[in-house]
């Protein structure tokens, strides 16, 4: 099968879905398919490379930041996209185009759907009233685009039963399949642990590392280290200064992705506390990794951990100290929840059964022969 994808984030650039993306491509690839990306060029980024056997183009962009874009800048992507793929389209035979986000990829294939069906996965930014941080005014502009990208697309995927419930309620009754993210798992090696909780996250105020920052007040004899960077930032050192715990939390700012997996490797707590979550890589590369996991209750976070973690409470630094201290003064617990979890990544997030799941998508789109329909649910 040869395959077309749009994200207009791919390594290096981006966050979460960016590495979905990549990984999804390759391990496409290793089972056979042929892969083509369509993402944002940045600077002195090659326009075209081959990793991994996956043929990447990149269009022009005015993208100003590896790890964050703009509106503006997402619509510099559009318009370049929307240029280049009749060229492409053109020049190769595809099957199938796998776009990542309604907004803005979403609007790029849907100019094309009658050229080539697309399928759409959601990951959070592009549904209203997840990320309560970014985008509102956005997503009640665009609105009418994201129906039409939804109407025209030929299946719709969502990491995530929480972001589904969000879908239909934005956009009313649709079919939305369930495909979690996956990991390549084999890369994390849970090692020696330090005396070290760890969140790895872009700095938002709905992450809820405010009330991490404020349960450490009650916590001695180990450290909370802080990887990413945000808008939010400013605000958390000035909340580690008025707090005065210089000495036990430490911001480092954003991290290669080998330097991340140390950070993992290393820790004995992963806390992810979010009010707004759709299915975190960040929880799963923890658990891979062997951390004991403590992460929210009532977002797409429960429905990564399943039964091997912690939940506590949206904004309840209380319930965040009591949950940490249970963790550091049971010693057994932390072990148990931490091997727990990287069998239940093990057996449920590997990126061959993640991968499987979309091709049979691709399959049933494509005896069908046409966009816009109904497909039946995967078993």
């Amino acid at each position: 099968m040869k395959i077309l994808m749009l994200n207009y984030e791919y390594p290096p650039l981006g966050g979460g879905a960016a590495p979905v993306t990549k990984s999804l491509a390759e391990e496409l690839v290793h089972l056979g398919h042929e892969v083509d990306v369509v993402t944002m060029g940045y600077k002195t980024l090659p326009r075209e490379e081959v990793i991994h056997g996956v043929q990447i183009y990149r269009v022009r962009s005015i993208r100003k930041k590896l790890e964050m874009c703009t509106s503006h800048e997402m619509l510099s992507y559009c318009i370049s996209a929307t240029r280049f793929l009749p060229g492409l389209l053109n020049e190769n035979n595809y099957d199938i185009n796998h776009t990542h986000f309604i907004i803005p990829t979403g609007i790029v294939s849907s100019l094309y759907y009658k050229r080539i069906p697309y399928i759409i996965t959601t990951h959070g930014s592009d549904v209203p009233g997840y990320n309560p941080d970014r985008f509102q005014f956005q997503h009640y502009l665009f609105k009418p685009f994201s129906n039409m990208v939804l109407n025209r697309a030929s299946c719709i995927t969502s990491p995530s039963i929480y972001l589904k419930e969000k879908i239909l309620k934005n956009f009313g009754e649709r079919k939305v399949e369930i495909v979690p993210n996956g990991l390549s798992v084999e890369s994390y090696h849970p090692r020696t642990k330090e005396n070290k909780i760890l969140t790895v996250s872009r700095l938002f105020e709905r992450k809820g590392i405010q009330y991490v920052i404020e349960a450490m007040a009650g916590i001695e004899g180990f450290e909370y280290t802080i990887c990413g960077d945000g808008p939010y930032k400013p605000y958390l050192e000035r909340q580690i200064e008025r707090l005065n715990l210089g000495h036990k939390v430490k911001l480092c700012g954003y991290l290669e992705q080998d330097q991340l997996i140390r950070q993992y490797e290393s820790a004995s707590v992963f806390v992810l506390p979010s009010s707004s979550e759709n299915f975190p890589m960040v929880l799963m590369e923890a658990m891979a990794a062997g951390c004991a996991i403590v992460t929210s209750d009532a977002t797409g976070c429960a429905e990564v951990v399943g039964d091997t973690a912690l939940l506590v409470r949206q904004k309840d630094s209380k319930g965040i100290q009591e949950a940490l201290l249970t963790l550091l003064h049971d010693r057994d617990l932390q072990r148990d929840l931490a091997m727990r979890a990287r069998a239940r990544v093990e057996r449920e997030f590997g990126w061959s059964r993640v991968a499987g799941k979309y091709v049979h998508i691709y399959e049933r789109v494509l005896e069908r022969g046409q966009a816009g329909f109904v497909i039946p649910p995967l078993h």
